[in-house]
């Protein structure tokens, strides 16, 4: 059961509480409801002063489940975005940031949104490591903190269980990662469409990612993987793939799922869907050639992998993610407007 902590202060953003904690919730259901017995999750607000609820700034109260001086691990702990500079919240945090630390030694994944960042470098975490934050605080941030790799044409950084987040939407990103690290690509991707039906950039291109799927020392395996992302399209076979690689069909599965976590026909199953999504979005080629470009031997097989992997049909998603209904509404008012 996945547990989240999120640090309150009154300079808090709310919305980047009450968004990670929707979408853990959200997750959590859609997984109960499918699966029957499913997946709860766990999310607590904590403070820092030892009180029962906290004003943020915005005039909003907040009823507090504990404090983080007391808080057990947990498996995410999130420092919330900060309403302007963050001085103010830095002033006061001395004495509460040894915590954080203590928390990701005991093996919490700990992630700073927007300005926050500057609470997780202000522990020594971040030291030699990548970061990010929001683009207004660019400057003074490495000013400050200039043992820090600040990456500022990243929106996610991540080095082990350290990840920060440029802003409030890219903390939506994260969640859906980590929703999918718990219960799956279909459960993350229908968080995803609910919550952002637009399709935002994913996660993978939109963070610095110091560990990944790709970061192996197998280059055989690599140059598989270069070929089919560039190829998404191709037939391709285990028996094609590992020879191109000199290897037994044995030899490269086994070798593909050690480097990469993922059987060859699965990793090759996700880049079609990921190129599908992208085309669907972005082009107005009909559902058929998607599929064929995609490497689909028919439409058909083409929408029963893209709504087992996205809970929407292609079409429902090309929809969703052009406006498509808001266009037919305006499109229609405007024609009425014409006539009258």
């Amino acid at each position: 059961m996945p547990t989240a902590a999120l640090v309150l202060y009154p300079e808090a953003l709310a919305t980047s509480v009450t968004l990670p904690a929707e979408i853990l919730h959200a997750a959590a259901q859609m997984s109960q409801s499918r699966r029957g017995l499913g997946i709860s999750a766990t999310v607590q607000l904590v403070g820092v002063n030892g009180e029962h609820f906290v004003t943020l700034d915005s005039g909003l109260s907040l009823a507090l489940d504990g404090d983080l001086s007391t808080l057990k691990n947990c498996d995410l702990l999130i420092l919330p975005a900060i309403w302007r500079h963050p001085r103010r919240v830095l002033q006061n945090a001395r004495r509460w940031l040894p915590r954080i630390k203590e928390l990701h030694a005991q093996g919490s994944t700990v992630c700073s949104v927007g300005t926050a960042s500057a609470l997780l470098a202000e522990t020594g975490l971040l030291d030699h490591r990548p970061a990010t934050t929001h683009w207004h605080d660019f400057d003074r941030f490495e000013r400050h903190y200039p043992a820090v790799d600040l990456k500022r044409r990243h929106l996610i950084t991540q080095s082990q269980r350290l990840y920060c987040v440029g802003s409030v939407n890219s903390i939506g990103d994260f969640m859906v990662h980590f929703v999918e690290q718990w219960y799956g690509e279909r459960i993350a991707r229908a968080v995803e469409a609910q919550f952002s039906p637009e399709a935002r950039q994913s996660f993978e291109t939109a963070a610095f990612l110091q560990e990944s799927s790709g970061a192996h020392h197998d280059a055989v395996i690599r140059e598989a993987q270069d070929h089919m992302q560039l190829h998404p399209g191709d037939v391709h076979s285990l028996a094609s793939l590992a020879a191109r690689g000199g290897l037994s069909v044995r030899s490269f599965g086994r070798r593909f799922h050690k480097a990469t976590g993922e059987t060859p026909m699965r990793y090759l199953l996700n880049l079609r869907i990921r190129e599908a999504r992208a085309l669907l979005q972005h082009s107005d080629l009909a559902l058929a050639d998607v599929a064929w470009r995609c490497g689909f031997s028919s439409p058909s097989r083409f929408s029963q992998a893209f709504r087992s992997a996205t809970d929407l049909s292609p079409r429902a998603f090309r929809e969703a993610v052009r406006g498509k209904r808001f266009g037919a509404a305006t499109s229609t008012t405007a024609s009425q407007t014409t006539e009258a």
